[in-house]
């Protein structure tokens, strides 16, 4: 028979008020009397109700993580990061990945809501004002990561978009690059429309202005960066250095230059942005501006768990610096 709070408090020798106090971390209890009814919940496996803790309106001490994709690299190794912060904490996290679509993150949303979470951390995109009008109207803390929404009144970590972007050019011009090509994701997106106005302005400054056509937007998926690159490169106007917006589109580039016999770096450099995980063991090891995505998963955490302890009640926004990675997909032209 499952052990209750009663069963702990009459075997503990407490009354049922100090049990719940221990559970929720509240009010003065000796060190002794706090070790005691914790051993006894051990003993018993006491688990307390996450139902009945959202009854009565306390803490149910999860979260809830809506990412696009699951299955991206980048977001993956965000999740886990944000998963084992969570845990260090006390929290439980649920996943979602929204596949951004509005309809799904709606689904997800009044899901999470349903189960009563502590509070929601977005990295995911949300073009339907309804839904925030819904967070906003609950006024659950909401956290922010990798992701941009002014309407929203949320903590937020970020990486410096625009500066990564100026990083990616600035090694490329330094390779002795003047013909390039950029892919990106939408432009409504606004870490990939930071990332394109850094690489471009860059080239601005150099004297070099990038044709217009060589400026490619297409969906964020490594078989979408393959498919626009194949693209480009039948076009007869192939440049000799790519920058892509996210590391599976900057490998489905490479994927298609393998495709037609052109070597990468040797006939055309390739950076990418994420630093994933895939980075490091394409053919060649991509070059790409790497994000900090395992202090952004902690730090978007300990926001969000700072304001449910009532500690920063001020809308926090982090900007994180990226950095280059060099590895083997950039040389300078031609081989030289």
């Amino acid at each position: 028979m499952k052990a209750t709070i009663y069963d702990v408090a009459k075997e503990a020798g407490v009354s049922i008020a100090t049990v719940s106090k221990v559970i929720n971390n509240k009010g003065k209890i000796s060190a002794e009397t706090r070790k005691a009814v914790l051993e006894v919940m051990e003993r018993l496996d006491y688990r307390p109700s996450v139902i009945a803790s959202a009854l009565t309106g306390k803490h149910t001490y999860t979260l809830g993580l809506l990412v696009p994709d699951i299955s991206n690299p980048f977001f993956a190794e965000i999740a886990r990061a944000v998963e084992d912060q969570g845990q260090s904490l006390g929290y439980s996290v649920m996943i979602c990945s929204t596949d951004n679509r509005d309809e799904r993150v709606e689904r997800y949303v009044s899901l999470l809501l349903q189960k009563s979470v502590d509070g929601i951390m977005i990295a995911t995109g949300i073009g339907d004002k309804a839904i925030l009008e819904q967070l906003l109207a609950r006024r659950i803390p909401v956290a922010l990561i990798a992701r941009e929404m002014p309407l929203l009144a949320a903590h937020t970590v970020v990486v410096d978009d625009y500066v990564g972007g100026c990083l990616a050019a600035a090694h490329l011009l330094g390779l002795g690059h003047r013909r390039f090509a950029v892919l990106s994701e939408s432009m409504k997106v606004i870490s990939s429309r930071e990332r394109t106005r850094g690489f471009l302005q860059t080239l601005e400054e150099a004297g070099i202005a990038m044709p217009d056509e060589n400026l490619i937007v297409c969906d964020y998926r490594l078989e979408d960066g393959k498919a626009k690159t194949l693209e480009l490169l039948a076009s007869g106007k192939a440049p000799t250095a790519l920058f892509a917006c996210n590391d599976l589109l900057a490998i489905g580039a490479m994927q298609a230059a393998k495709e037609k016999g052109i070597r990468v770096p040797g006939d055309l450099s390739i950076v990418g942005f994420d630093n994933t995980i895939l980075a490091a063991v394409t053919d060649p090891p991509l070059t790409t501006i790497a994000q900090p995505i395992e202090h952004m998963g902690k730090r978007v955490v300990d926001l969000l768990v700072q304001e449910l302890r009532g500690e920063n009640p001020v809308k926090q926004r982090i900007v994180l610096r990226p950095e280059l990675a060099i590895r083997a997909s950039t040389a300078p032209p031609n081989g030289e």
